[in-house]
């Protein structure tokens, strides 16, 4: 009898650390394992990096593009800006003038 209650405390002694460990363990595995674990942020990293790089493009193509549009919205727009468009666009000048069409400004 005496055995029995020194077995049973001692296995319910280690039935709270046993219990800690495991969920320590299971919490520990998926934070460098898991969907968003260290082993997966290098590569999250590299994805922002791009992604950021493609904002960045974005943005400059934007601004550009506005600061055209305003030059046409003014009262009195580019003249410049208004024969590029015309030729552009005609893809025509006058006699004996060549037009080359461009893809990027």
């Amino acid at each position: 009898m005496r055995i029995k209650r020194s077995v049973t405390r001692f296995f319910l002694a280690l039935i709270l650390p046993a219990v800690s460990i495991v969920v320590a363990g299971y919490f520990g595995s998926h934070a460098v394992l898991g969907e968003r674990g260290l082993l997966v942020l290098e590569d999250t990293q590299a994805k922002l990096g791009i992604q950021q790089e493609k904002l960045a493009q974005v943005s400059s193509q934007r601004d550009r593009l506005a600061h055209r549009i305003q030059l046409m919205e003014d009262g009195h727009p580019d003249a410049d800006l208004v024969e590029e468009l015309a030729r552009g666009q005609l893809m025509d000048g006058a006699p004996g003038q060549v037009a080359v069409p461009r893809t990027a400004h």
